[in-house]
């Protein structure tokens, strides 16, 4: 004799899976395996893991978080550590890792140190405190190991416990100076990232061993140095100010600015505004990161566009798999730059001369 299905729960029954088994005429463990997305539930039939699903939003069941924890003696969180939660880079890179977390069940607890030292040790202590099971950290320094498996976005030093997903800086160098060399730049300017940024250092280095290879002149007063600890174009345009003032001076000027990042080539393009210096006119400006507002400044930026959605993914998916233990995964993962070339971008002056004068 088939058991018949129940007419439902009762008003102020408790909802419970034997209520869901009872209700759907199913054990209790194969509606706790579709609802917890467990190991083994595709051999359910969609049709019955559909049934399941639609039964629980009916009646408004959710699996105890708490009883999942319990049994399987995890907490199914992470945490997430970034400078400044309205940054660009880090919102792109965070959405990367939120589509994974979310698809594995995985909830995660965010957390802006601002760059402060005090905020820096604080803050891994308090989310171990609530049993987060590893740390992915976007462009910030870590001093020491933890005691969870860690993976950092543009992390760059060698911690033990930590995996770092880095892009490939040598490669995005190339693909900036060789585009200006192209063009015919042969004067060259640089902005200098802070000692706070963790890309800063190598990302310097690339450029110099770039600009070198292709005997470009590497000029002091044609670099600037980035010293304040913000995420809006303000980081560039008070250098740039400074920069530009320097160059009015110079005998040899430079036709293009080579900036640390998107923001601040927004903030360095304003300043050549302010000082009726057109772009790429007069100055070609390059960014670096490609966030969403690049496209859509005036000019829009030719700039370095990072995978930071990928890059956010793959640390994520690297951290569930060192959380559960599942192979190995190298010290360093790099990521591949690609250059997007818009309008901010054009040949020096006197290059679109020559070419006029021998048409």
């Amino acid at each position: 004799m088939t058991k018949r299905k129940s007419s439902g729960p009762q008003p102020g029954q408790t909802i419970s899976l034997r209520t869901l088994g009872e209700y759907l005429n199913l054990s209790p463990a194969t509606i706790s395996l579709v609802l917890n997305n467990a190991a083994g539930v595709r051999s359910i039939p969609q049709e019955t893991r559909e049934r399941v699903r639609e039964a629980a939003k009916l009646f408004d069941y959710r699996p105890s978080f708490y009883a999942r924890s319990l049994r399987k003696g995890q907490t199914f969180s992470v945490g997430v550590l970034v400078p400044d939660l309205t940054d660009g880079y880090a919102a792109q890179v965070l959405e990367g890792v939120e589509d994974v977390l979310m698809e594995e069940g995985y909830f995660y607890f965010i957390a802006s140190h601002r760059r402060r030292a005090d905020l820096l040790e604080e803050y891994p202590r308090l989310l171990l405190s609530r049993s987060v099971e590893g740390f992915i950290t976007i462009d910030t320094t870590l001093v020491h190991e933890l005691s969870v498996p860690v993976v950092s976005v543009a992390g760059h030093r060698k911690i033990a416990g930590v995996t770092n997903v880095v892009l490939d800086q040598v490669r995005a160098a190339e693909l900036i100076l060789r585009h200006l060399h192209q063009l015919g730049h042969r004067r060259i300017g640089f902005m200098r990232g802070g000692s706070h940024s963790s890309d800063a250092d190598e990302r310097w280095e690339c450029l110099m061993k770039v600009a070198r290879d292709l005997k470009l002149a590497i000029r002091p007063e044609w670099h600037m140095q980035l010293e304040l600890k913000v995420s809006t174009p303000e980081l560039g345009y008070m250098p740039t100010v400074e920069l530009l003032n320097q160059r009015a001076r110079l005998e040899e000027q430079f036709t293009a600015l080579v900036c640390y990042n998107d923001i601040a080539a927004i903030g360095a393009i304003r300043a050549m505004r302010e000082q009726h210096i057109r772009v790429p006119e007069d100055i070609s400006v390059v960014g670096f990161d490609d966030i969403q507002a690049a496209a859509f400044q005036n000019p829009s930026l030719t700039t370095i566009r990072q995978p930071l959605r990928n890059m956010g993914a793959t640390a994520a998916k690297i951290l569930l798999r060192r959380i559960r233990t599942q192979g190995s995964d190298p010290e360093t993962v790099p990521m591949i730059p690609e250059l997007v070339i818009r309008e901010s971008t054009a040949p020096p002056k006197v290059v679109r001369g020559r070419k006029a004068a021998s048409l």
